[in-house]
């Protein structure tokens, strides 16, 4: 069963689904079952991966990272998702792209939560 806002990723081809409608059904591609992502905040390198909520103005900037992470083809963040109560925004990034998000939301930071996808090291949350 797949529950809403979920991420997984195929390991052949490496396509990313994101939940946006729950089911009972097994998520399959390149005919092998994909794998469920888990947010996380330990393991390898947390200071460039864990997301870090600022607010300026009507803005709130997502930046990745205590030290920035590295934005190379190899080793890059893929997209920010920052959730405001029921709903998502997000940002995609580009190899050579700054590792931050700036989103136009005007909501009290501290009912803010965010996370990333990092093309080596996966799902990060705030």
């Amino acid at each position: 069963m797949t529950k809403l806002n979920e991420i997984y990723r195929c390991n052949v081809c490496e396509n990313i689904v994101e939940i946006v409608n729950e089911g009972i059904g097994q998520l399959v591609c390149c005919g092998e079952d994909m794998e469920l992502l888990e947010e996380r905040q330990l393991d390898v390198g947390p200071e460039k991966h864990i997301p870090i909520i600022e607010k300026d103005g009507d803005n709130i900037i997502v930046k990745i990272g205590e030290v920035p992470h590295p934005m190379i083809e190899e080793h890059h963040i893929c997209f920010v998702e920052l959730f405001v109560g029921d709903k998502v925004y997000r940002k995609f990034l580009n190899a050579g792209d700054k590792p931050e998000a700036v989103f136009e939301v005007c909501a009290d930071i501290d009912d803010l939560r965010a996370r990333e996808y990092c093309n080596v090291h996966g799902l990060w949350h705030s």
